[in-house]
């Protein structure tokens, strides 16, 4: 797996800002025709939120690279979650209008879909398969002040969904994966068991596979 990220900027940036590393992945070439078989391509959440032209234009930009060695590499639009609270008024809002502008964007590209992120997110704060997004009165999917991160849970679920979203089945989730210990400044990652790190992993999954 190979990854390019720079926090919290455009996808336009985050090429730029890592050209020599992106071109060395995208110049590699495989026996087999792609050397690339699935790629996830996110936007930065005020572009994919509020400018569809920029986020056209940035995902044209990686995947026309991606494509000279990879032309039939399946592409898969992360859905941006809302990046409000689940109890803002305006959650809703901003859910839509990143659920319309994914499938819009995702619509101009060849072998492309969707991750829907957004909308797992949606239904696992919405209960769906019996699940409770609260934990001590605190939100156990996200956690941050300013921006809202995955913690276990939502980790949890995006693994999951993506695995589903590629194959259309559901994993096999081993007893143990590596997990935060907390959201604390002095918390690691370790392996830790799924059951006792992930307040519902069973609903989570149904969540997730759900929404592939």
């Amino acid at each position: 797996m190979q990854q390019l990220t720079t926090l919290g900027v455009s996808l336009d940036k985050v090429y730029y800002t890592n050209k020599t590393e992106a071109n060395h992945f995208f110049s590699s070439i495989d026996k087999d025709g792609n050397y690339y078989d699935y790629v996830v391509l996110q936007e930065s959440t005020p572009i994919a939120l509020s400018d569809i032209q920029k986020y056209r234009s940035n995902l044209k930009l990686i995947v026309e690279k991606i494509q000279i060695n990879s032309p039939n590499a399946a592409i898969y639009v992360y859905q941006n979650m809302s990046p409000l609270p689940y109890t803002n008024s305006h959650y809703n809002e901003y859910y839509k209008e990143l659920q319309k502008n994914a499938t819009l964007a995702a619509a101009f590209i060849k072998n492309a879909g969707v991750l829907k992120v957004g909308d797992a997110v949606k239904d696992a704060y919405d209960g769906k398969s019996s699940y409770n997004y609260l934990k001590n009165n605190k939100d156990n999917l996200r956690y941050g002040n300013d921006i809202l991160y995955f913690i276990n849970d939502g980790a949890f679920l995006q693994t999951v969904l993506l695995y589903s979203t590629i194959f259309n089945e559901k994993p096999i989730i081993p007893k143990k994966l590596i997990l935060s210990t907390g959201t604390g400044d002095n918390d690691t990652m370790r392996k830790q068991e799924v059951n006792k790190a992930v307040s519902n992993p069973k609903a989570l999954e149904e969540i997730a596979f759900n929404n592939r």
